[in-house]
């Protein structure tokens, strides 16, 4: 040949995925001689070989045996593809064939899968089996067993191999791989009986008739029992001994026993001793009771006593792929009908979840770390993630269903996704990344027909694992294949896998899973429901029909109804349930987060129970629900990021009746993020008021834009207006259910000064009536302006500076205390802060100023409380509250302002620190102060968000103190408690606010 030529077929052969060009081509060249056909006629099928250098070199090898199989086999259309795949991505069986040249023969061209029944007929071909017999109980039988599986699983890897679709074969593939094991078992348990009875070869142990009386269950477990089964995967398998109630008592049950262990070591043997012909895999029978400690065979009756008594959650777990497979399948029937039902009360036990979930995770500590990151099936995002996943979520909930009560893991994520207990977008991304996996596993282990799970470490192992699954075009394109499925599945484990709620339907007695009205109606009613008439009303509403949500709702509603009723008021929590339920409809994102989460499920439970404030903003915002799956969503939102979105309303809508409604939207959007953060613990209290200032102060900026826009007109956009604020939202402490208090300034600049002080008056009336909102009050009170509520709504920067000074009296100065520019004019504000300071922070106090302040105090204790109040319990006007902190430090304030710099700050504690850091206060004086302060702001807001309405009095009855408390984190039933604390931090407070203000 010239070089040419040869340069030009050794290009074709590097084209056609030969990889070591000129060994092939010598290999080639040797079985075109041996066989005597021409490469030409089979070169382009080498194609379907996933390496094609170990095809050619298995091929030439078995020709230098025997020629006549390859020869035919090559020369054969139909076959020739079967025979270039098969060797292409087995070395295992090109050294099969070594052995045994003449099942080459036995290739033949891709049809359907052997049946089950086709299968155990050729397996009892093999061995000559008559009654339970094989004719030989020889080592011969053995390798006639041995060579008849490999033949049939030859047969199964063409059609896999081949399949226009591998991925979606794997269910099948495994199904009759999981057959053909099954029936190796029962004739090798054939041979066993031949060999130990009087058949057998050498001295017979048991007579004939004896052992035929022995019966012998051969119970799958694990892959085998599920029919899902790799090419080469330890078989677990229980053995169950026993015999008719004549034979048992003629041979007793010792020997029953004895000849059935007998049996069942001798089938294990057929199968795993290395013999002239090489095992097939592992016969493991560890799983069977006390493991390996135990004995190797039980009859039924030990089996069962053993798992009503002894057995541990993890070996209830195993139970679930049991199915007969070989041997007697009468008492393999009778074995998995007696410990089926166990099964299924085993995750009743005390924390059956989490030993799952601490078994799955010893798996994956015992991996060398060195093979962590190539585990296929052990490793993190591996087969096992998934399986874990669908064994747990069965175990859960198969006590009541029944339909998913299944042995294989993809018939089984089928049934969850049916049933509503896991999402359809998880199911079927678990149920092709499975497939796929396992793909990867087979193609693995047919290679070298050995056990492994760990994918290949070298580039060119894993390009011909590419050719082999068809998956990908490289050996870096599957292993980036490989680690997008290892991320996407152990996503998807960890969130299934470790939600809550598993562990609480677990957890949930037998007597609350399924009750009569009667029984229910009396269980809600122990359990704290006040209504459980209504209750049952609103929980069938909920959960009747067939539809995938009354399925889902049936499968959440046991475990939330203890949530529920571990709330303030499940009435109303159940009831606001249904509402938001209902204004979702069948919205496909809701009841999944409930199920899948984290704990969004427990969070809404918890929210509607213990906030009537919550509850009915949710039923207008039902998609917040989406944020208790995510404390990032919880989180308020910037000042910043308010301000872009309303800004963006205000370019959107053209009239200001539109963009009020989305600024209103807005509002109580964020209102809710911030009651729900404070509810759950996601807040501390200066969090809290600073989010409630934000949200207010943005409200009332986008509001005065858009009056602003609608009321002056172009030629008069020269008038200043700004809003101040005052009192706690000038103070930046406001909480649920506080006013916003503000004043209104305008400076006309070149406006005619008639014309601004009606256009100024006009802003605010059209400001009152558009931030009106009658579902979450905004009050704009402007009570503390100067001369209160007698005097003019509005007035200008000259006008405040003549009245501040020549009338201004002392409350006056006081409020302005608090007073800080919010919105509008920038110049205006800075204008109207510098007029304040001269104002509130005097060079010299006025010494009948603070007396009077002092006058008004005593006089507010007594005049201003509501009729019929407790002044003790009043947490804004009672004795040691919110009033005496805040006006024993704005007395401080007025006297020494001017002279301590700190001072100047319309915060309460930041000024009260202040204080204490000038020596003005004793610093326990300061401490005592500050936690009575803190916690009277804390149990208004709690107050309000308890009862949806805004009240300034601790309540007295004991259910809904302690609903305060459950929102302040005390525990159940902590009525008292929070009395205690809150009578012992205000007395300490006014103790010292009398020594201090009034001494």
């Amino acid at each position: 040949m010239s070089q040419l030529a040869r340069s030009s077929g050794l290009t074709h052969l590097a084209r056609l995925g030969f990889s070591d060009l000129s060994r092939a081509d010598e290999a080639l060249a040797e079985l075109e001689e041996a066989t005597g056909v021409d490469r030409s006629v089979w070169l382009a099928d080498t194609a379907r070989a996933a390496d094609p250098d170990e095809a050619v070199a298995c091929l030439r090898d078995v020709a230098r045996r025997d020629a006549g199989p390859v020869r035919r086999a090559l020369s054969d259309d139909a076959r020739r593809p079967a025979v270039w795949a098969l060797f292409g991505a087995s070395q295992g069986y090109g050294t099969f064939f070594l052995r045994h040249p003449a099942e080459l023969d036995e290739v033949q061209a891709p049809g359907p899968l052997p049946t089950a029944e086709e299968i155990t007929a050729q397996m009892r071909e093999a061995i000559g089996f008559s009654d339970g017999f094989a004719a030989d109980g020889t080592e011969s039988a053995w390798v006639a067993l041995r060579v008849r599986y490999r033949r049939i699983v030859a047969r199964v890897a063409v059609h896999d191999l081949l399949s226009p679709d591998p991925v979606e074969s794997v269910r099948a593939v495994s199904a009759v791989l999981a057959d053909a094991a099954g029936a190796a078992l029962d004739a090798s348990l054939a041979v066993a009986r031949t060999r130990i009875s009087s058949r057998g070869t050498g001295a017979a142990l048991f007579a004939r008739e004896d052992v035929a009386a022995t019966r012998l269950a051969i119970i799958g477990m694990g892959k085998t029992g599920a029919r899902e089964l790799n090419y080469v995967s330890d078989v677990d398998v229980i053995f169950v001994g026993g015999a008719e109630d004549d034979d048992r008592e003629r041979l007793g049950e010792s020997r029953v026993v004895d000849i059935a262990t007998r049996l069942a070591v001798q089938t294990m043997r057929g199968i795993s001793e290395v013999e002239i012909e090489p095992p097939l895999w592992e016969v493991d029978a560890n799983l069977r009771p006390e493991g390996k400690q135990g004995a190797l065979v039980r009859t039924l009756e030990s089996h069962v006593s053993y798992y009503e008594r002894w057995a541990k959650t993890w070996e209830f777990q195993a139970l679930l792929k049991a199915r007969p497979i070989a041997g007697d399948a009468e008492l393999g029937r009778a074995y998995v009908d007696a410990v089926g039902p166990k099964v299924w009360t085993s995750a009743a036990r005390e924390n059956f979840v989490d030993s799952v979930q601490r078994m799955r995770e010893r798996v994956t500590e015992h991996i060398p770390p060195g093979d962590v990151a190539y585990q296929l099936k052990l490793g993190p995002g591996g087969i096992r993630d998934i399986e874990f996943t669908v064994q747990l979520l069965q175990l859960v909930h198969g006590r009541d269903d029944e339909l998913i009560r299944q042995r294989s893991t993809l018939d089984a994520l089928d049934a969850l996704e049916a049933g509503g207990y896991i999402g359809r977008s998880d199911a079927t991304v678990f149920a092709h990344d499975y497939r796929l996996l396992r793909l990867l596993e087979h193609r693995l282990q047919l290679a070298r027909l050995s056990r492994t799970h760990l994918m290949p470490r070298d580039d060119e192992a894993r390009r011909v694992l590419a050719r082999a699954t068809r998956l990908a075009d490289s050996g870096e394109a599957v292993w980036q294949l490989w680690e997008s499925v290892k991320r996407e599945v152990r996503e998807i484990h960890v969130r299934l896998f470790y939600r809550p709620l598993l562990s609480a339907v677990a957890a949930l007695p037998d007597e609350e899973r399924t009750l009569s009205t009667a029984q229910a109606h009396d269980r809600l009613a122990a359990i704290g429901f006040r209504d459980p008439a209504g209750a049952l009303r609103t929980i069938g509403t909920l959960t009747s029909g067939i539809s995938r949500k009354a399925s889902i709702q049936r499968h959440l509603m046991p475990v939330m109804i203890r949530w529920f009723a571990d709330g303030v008021d499940p009435d109303y929590g159940l009831l606001a349930f249904r509402r938001i339920s209902e204004r979702l409809g069948d919205t496909p994102w809701f009841l999944a987060t409930l199920r899948d989460s984290a704990g969004a499920a427990e969070r809404l439970t918890r929210v509607l129970s213990g906030s009537r404030y919550i509850g009915e903003l949710m039923e207008w915002i039902p998609e917040s629900v989406a944020w208790l799956d995510d404390d990032a969503a919880l989180v308020p939102r910037t000042g910043v990021a308010l301000q872009q979105e309303a800004r963006a309303i205000q370019t959107r809508h053209a009239t200001i009746d539109d963009a009020m409604r989305a600024v209103r939207a807005l509002r109580r959007r964020e209102l809710l993020r911030t009651a729900m953060a404070a509810v759950l613990g996601v807040l501390t209290i200066e969090q809290l008021a600073a989010s409630l200032t934000t949200i207010t102060e943005v409200t009332i900026q986008a509001t005065l834009r858009a009056v602003r826009r609608e009321v002056v007109p172009p030629e008069d956009d020269d008038l200043d207006f700004a809003i101040i604020a005052m009192g706690r939202l000038g103070g930046a402490e406001l909480g649920f259910g506080s006013d916003a208090d503000v004043m209104y300034v305008y400076r006309p600049e070149s406006v005619d000064p008639e014309r601004a002080s009606a256009l100024s008056l006009k802003i605010v009336h059209e400001l009152r009536r558009v931030s009106e909102d009658h579902r979450l009050p905004l009050d704009l009170d402007a009570d503390l302006r100067p001369e209160g509520r007698n005097g003019p709504l509005v007035r200008s920067l000259e006008a405040y500076a003549a009245y501040y000074r020549r009338w201004s009296v002392s409350w006056e100065a006081q409020a302005l205390l608090r007073a800080r520019g919010i919105a509008g004019s920038v110049k205006l504000i800075r204008a109207f802060m510098d007029l304040a300071d001269e104002v509130r922070y005097p060079e010299h106090a006025d010494p009948q100023g603070i007396r009077e302040i002092k006058r008004i105090k005593a006089r507010v204790e007594t005049e201003r409380l509501p009729q019929g109040a407790d002044r003790a319990r009043h947490l804004k006007l009672g004795p040691g509250t919110l009033s005496d902190v805040e006006w024993f430090v704005q007395v401080l304030q007025l006297q020494h302002a001017h002279a301590y710099p700190g001072l100047r700050t319309t915060s309460t504690l930041a000024a009260l620190s202040a204080a204490v850091d000038a020596g003005l206060v004793p610093a326990s004086a300061g401490e005592r102060l500050a936690e009575a302060w803190h916690l009277a702001t804390r149990l208004r807001s709690a107050n309000t968000l308890l009862s949806g309405q805004t009240s300034d009095v601790l309540p007295t009855d004991r259910r809904q103190l302690d609903g305060i408390g459950r929102i302040l984190d005390y525990p159940p039933r902590s009525a008292s408690a929070l009395e205690e604390d809150y009578f012992r931090a205000t007395r300490r407070a006014r103790r010292v606010f009398e020594r201090l203000f009034f001494g």
